[in-house]
């Protein structure tokens, strides 16, 4: 792992010589192909070296933050034009990266959040630098304020776990349950935020809004995910409370998931839309964990890499007619159908996705999770009934709204999708839909 994380602290002197993205591109896919290849066993920890390691959640989550980093870049072509700061840019999403993998990686439980935390510092420079309004200071101050927080108690917490019992290894955490209302709280808050759990929300579709396409792929693509994977790793040694308290979030996941589902349809900003469409997905993913059996497990993971390739690819989608319109209103983006045709069966295709449409992979997640769900309690039927109806119904809603209708009259000049912008999008939508095939590898692991 020591390897990896030293070929990223070398990738950042290229990010402050002129025109040298390409070769952090490149960089970036050859350091992804190398750690497709190492080993993953089952159900412990591998690749160990100093205080890193590799199991399965990490190996999943770490290929999906490196191939995000790679897509941002390429998104970015605008600001490669006007070279807006590109080499700090660049450095960001380098030392955004490094965070990532060191968070996803690390397996001291204090270092975990110290790079979980860290992570915001970039994203906070993204949205900050590279936003498009005033009200990006705004957005900026909900994210820091709405984390920090929650987050606290997290570290009060993981100080208490070590005064009682002087580790914090995460492997270790196993062999320890403390049953205490207080701890269980404070070490779970962080990550229902980060997630966002309705009702502590409010700062993903503030900050999505006014984010660079850039800060927004990132953050559905991969910050989201921390909330999750941090869930996963931490749900183990708070389980025995956890068979009492965990019902609380799985009726407000539920609950939150299908009025924010409704809270879709009445969205005339594109980017806004799609940003509570990833707080419904990820109210699935809370439940799944919270039920705390195999199938709710597999399910959250499944979903959240199914998520963090979809909803980037959206944003790409919305950001794309942005640049061309200069507007994210869904009654200035009509009738897109006629003027670029290509570009409509890429909003297809990953609308479909978003759906949980075979073959995508957020199709197997989403049954993974109602498995798990129904097994804790048949009468959670109901909203995953209407939580998976209208998720269909405003993927529907936003695609038949931007494709089709009577075009916007003030445009006096276009052009058609380029090839960037349609690789770009294919590498999006391919792996979402192609990992379906190798999926008995991760129902083997788990």
């Amino acid at each position: 792992m020591m390897k990896f994380l030293l070929m990223m602290f070398f990738m950042i002197p290229l990010s402050f010589l002129k025109n040298m993205f390409w070769m952090v591109q490149m960089m970036l896919i050859f350091i992804m192909f190398m750690f497709m290849n190492i080993t993953i066993k089952i159900n412990y920890f591998c690749n160990l070296s100093y205080m890193y390691s590799c199991d399965i959640l990490s190996f999943g989550l770490i290929l999906l933050s490196i191939w995000i980093c790679l897509l941002m870049i390429m998104a970015s072509e605008n600001l490669f034009k006007m070279n807006f700061y590109i080499n700090f840019f660049i450095f960001n999403i380098i030392f955004l990266l490094i965070m990532l993998f060191l968070t996803f990686s690390v397996m001291n439980l204090f270092l975990f959040y110290l790079f979980f935390e860290s992570s915001l510092i970039p994203t906070l420079m993204l949205i900050i630098g590279w936003g498009y309004q005033p009200e990006r200071i705004q957005a900026g101050m909900y994210l820091l304020f709405y984390t920090l927080f929650a987050s606290l108690p997290l570290l009060v917490g993981i100080f208490y776990v070590f005064m009682t019992q002087n580790y914090i290894m995460i492997y270790f955490l196993k062999f320890f349950n403390l049953n205490l209302y207080l701890l269980y709280f404070s070490m779970i808050m962080a990550f229902l935020v980060k997630m966002p759990m309705y009702m502590v929300h409010l700062w993903l579709p503030k900050a999505h809004v006014e984010a660079p396409v850039s800060g927004s792929m990132i953050l559905a693509g991969v910050m989201l995910k921390l909330g999750g994977y941090g869930l996963l790793r931490l749900m183990i040694f708070i389980q025995e409370i956890g068979l009492k308290l965990n019902f609380i979030w799985i009726n407000i996941s539920l609950l939150g998931g299908f009025y924010v589902s409704l809270k879709c349809f009445c969205q005339v900003d594109m980017k806004s839309l799609i940003a509570y469409s990833s707080v419904a997905h990820m109210s699935m993913v809370i439940g799944g964990i919270m039920t705390m059996n195999n199938w709710g497990y597999i399910g959250a993971y499944i979903l959240m890499i199914g998520h963090g390739l979809c909803s980037s690819g959206m944003f790409c989608l919305a950001n794309i007619s942005y640049e061309r319109l200069h507007s994210r209103s869904l009654f200035i983006n009509k009738g897109m159908m006629n003027f670029m045709p290509s570009m409509s069966l890429w909003w297809f295709l990953l609308m479909s996705s978003n759906m949980s449409a075979p073959p995508s992979l957020n199709l197997l997640g989403e049954i993974s999770l109602i498995n798990s769900l129904l097994s804790w309690s048949w009468i959670s039927m109901i909203m995953l009934m209407m939580i998976s109806f209208f998720s269909a119904g405003y993927s529907l809603y936003l695609y038949s709204y931007v494709q089709h209708g009577k075009f916007y009259s003030g445009l006096y000049s276009y052009y058609s999708g380029v090839s960037r912008e349609y690789l770009l999008l294919f590498l999006h939508w391919f792996p979402l839909n192609i990992i379906i095939l190798k999926v008995d590898y991760f129902m083997v692991w788990f």
